[in-house]
């Protein structure tokens, strides 16, 4: 079965759009989020569009804030210290990658955890893997939520994940680890966490006999293809993060978008799983969507 992150998303769209209305309709102000962009780097410009017109969307105020790439580290805490401070912005984020000469870690470490709606912050991240309420990060919150709307339990299950990134697989792992009394707001109420989790990743031996043994794989590598059907058992769910652009003279664009899953072979090995694209990608967006209300609602 295909988990369609689309579609998902689209319903929770609708949600986050009628609570909205009803704040509105009692007289409160739209939620607001600030997406700061420094440079002109094409991906991060179509992923900040892609932010703005999601806001738009659910009746949520958006403001971009596009700063120049020689712009300097100390600039740039300026404006983190300005957002943080203004009581109209509930959450903001700061686009990655930044310009070489500016640290994202001392940018991330700046931004007041109940703004950071990108679930980045040390303070973030900390309270995600003490159980804590958190502002979790965007594609691992995206991840558990298409798992509890298509009812899939991790209670008891081993789940794999390939991937140790600070942005995807460790948090992903926390999070599935979890006793269930860890709830997110917002968020569908199938019992999730309680999962044996394996961490892999490029040092790891055997990696296809690991996968064997998987109930849930999860594969954040950023290599193309990288699950193959002989690593998958039969009736696993795979969860593909990957987004990776292949040449492809036939295609308009000169190129195609593939997961890190062999898609057409695995496919008809699992019980469950998500497309490249229109899987996690849309559950990404929607969650920083869900990350932006509940800073709003005061975590």
């Amino acid at each position: 079965m295909i988990l369609d992150g689309k579609h998902i998303s689209q319903t929770i769209r609708a949600e986050i759009r009628e609570e909205v209305l009803m704040l509105k309709a009692k007289g409160l102000r739209a939620p607001k989020l600030a997406v700061v962009i420094v440079g002109h780097n094409p991906a991060s410009e179509t992923y900040v569009a892609n932010k703005i017109k999601a806001c738009e969307e659910v009746g949520i105020v958006s403001e971009r804030i596009a700063l120049e790439a020689d712009i300097t580290e100390g600039q740039l805490l300026e404006e983190v210290k300005r957002l943080n401070n203004d009581p109209s912005v509930d959450g903001f984020i700061v686009q990655l990658p930044l310009p070489e000469h500016i640290s994202e870690t001392t940018i991330m470490s700046a931004i007041d955890y109940r703004k950071d709606v990108d679930g980045l912050t040390p303070e973030n991240v900390g309270r995600t893997v003490q159980g804590l309420p958190s502002l979790v990060s965007a594609t691992p919150r995206g991840i558990r939520e298409l798992l509890s709307r298509y009812k899939i339990q991790t209670e008891g299950k081993h789940v794999v994940v390939i991937g140790r990134s600070n942005i995807v697989g460790k948090p992903i792992a926390m999070l599935l680890m979890q006793r269930p009394y860890l709830s997110l707001p917002g968020m569908s109420a199938a019992s999730l966490g309680d999962a044996t989790v394996t961490v892999c990743h490029s040092k790891t031996r055997d990696l296809a006999a690991i996968c064997r043994t998987a109930d849930i794989i999860i594969v954040a590598a950023g290599s193309p293809k990288l699950l193959t059907a002989d690593m998958v058992k039969e009736g696993a769910t795979v969860i593909d993060v990957g987004i990776n652009r292949i040449e492809d003279p036939s295609a308009p664009r000169g190129y195609k978008l593939v997961g890190d899953v062999d898609f057409e072979n695995v496919a008809p090995k699992a019980a469950f799983i998500t497309p490249v694209p229109g899987g996690v990608g849309p559950m990404t967006i929607v969650s920083l969507l869900q990350n932006t209300l509940q800073a709003y609602l005061g975590n």
